[in-house]
């Protein structure tokens, strides 16, 4: 007699828990969601007077808006509390063949002078986001107090290479199931995994669906990325950074964050150990080393 009335009771707590929930989610939508004069998109979390510039990871830097918007807003809630605005802002729309990192970083810099007064407090790069913070702290000093380097470093292993590539050709060419195979194997890269990868790229596909990105801007990144290796660059640094790495990156190893790190005057570096490169992006950890970092 019992039975049902725990089964109510626990599926309604279910119920007011998700609701809980999803109210926690939706809070954190972004205040200002837009596109620069540049075509430049962005989204805006927060209204403290300090700004975080976050540079997101690609090839293809869509900014996440609704549902998405709202997660990726939960992850800055520890900056946002702490009186950071943060800003995402993807790369430029419409990107011409040859647009290089350093290219990119110089988009960055220009917007940063004409839409923030010239200087943000910290700019975060993401993955291929630091891959464009690096050249932007190094040829743009003035732009950025500080820089973290999140998931990323000088150069790219021949594995992240390949993978991005054929994620962003799949992309380009409309190939979205496909895309989503590829976008598995950061997930199950190993070879005995393939039924694995297919099951996670039919979900994951569809959500590229209805992407806006244009298929030429990732190709270009794309492109870039095959291109790039900042090493030269590096030493030039004279603000303080941060380099963000996992333990289990693929894309970016322990041995390519040692070197990079060593190439930066004044770098400091935080490991998480037994992550890969996208448990480590998605981990609110990671807000809440850049804001201790920022605080300094």
């Amino acid at each position: 007699m019992n039975k049902p009335v725990v089964l109510g009771v626990g599926t309604a707590a279910l119920a007011g828990l998700a609701v809980a929930k999803w109210r926690q989610v939706m809070g954190n939508s972004a205040r200002e969601t837009g596109t620069f004069g540049n075509g430049m998109q962005y989204a805006r979390w927060g209204d403290g007077p300090r700004t975080v510039l976050w540079m997101p990871g690609g090839p293809g830097s869509e900014i996440p808006h609704g549902v998405m918007g709202a997660m990726a807003g939960s992850q800055f809630t520890a900056l946002t509390h702490a009186g950071f605005s943060v800003w995402m802002v993807g790369r430029r729309v419409g990107m011409p063949p040859g647009h290089t990192v350093s290219d990119m970083a110089d988009d960055y810099a220009a917007l940063i002078e004409r839409e923030f007064g010239g200087r943000v407090d910290v700019a975060v790069g993401l993955s291929y986001g630091g891959m464009i913070a690096q050249y932007l702290a190094a040829e743009h000093p003035t732009c950025v107090g500080r820089v973290v380097l999140a998931l990323s470093a000088a150069t790219i292993t021949e594995w992240g290479r390949d993978v991005d590539y054929r994620w962003a050709r799949a992309r380009a060419d409309g190939h979205v199931r496909q895309a989503g195979e590829v976008m598995a194997e950061y997930v199950f890269p190993g070879k005995d995994q393939r039924r694995q990868r297919q099951v996670l790229g039919l979900v994951a596909g569809r959500a590229f669906a209805d992407s806006d990105v244009l298929g030429s801007d990732l190709m270009v990144e794309a492109e870039a990325e095959r291109a790039f290796d900042s090493r030269d660059a590096l030493p030039k640094i004279d603000v303080p950074v941060l380099v963000i790495s996992a333990q289990e990156d693929l894309f970016f190893t322990p041995e390519i964050v040692s070197e990079t790190a060593a190439l930066i005057p004044e770098c400091k570096v935080i490991q998480y150990p037994g992550k890969g490169h996208l448990r480590a992006g998605m981990s609110t950890q990671l807000a809440r080393d850049v804001l201790e970092f920022a605080e300094e």
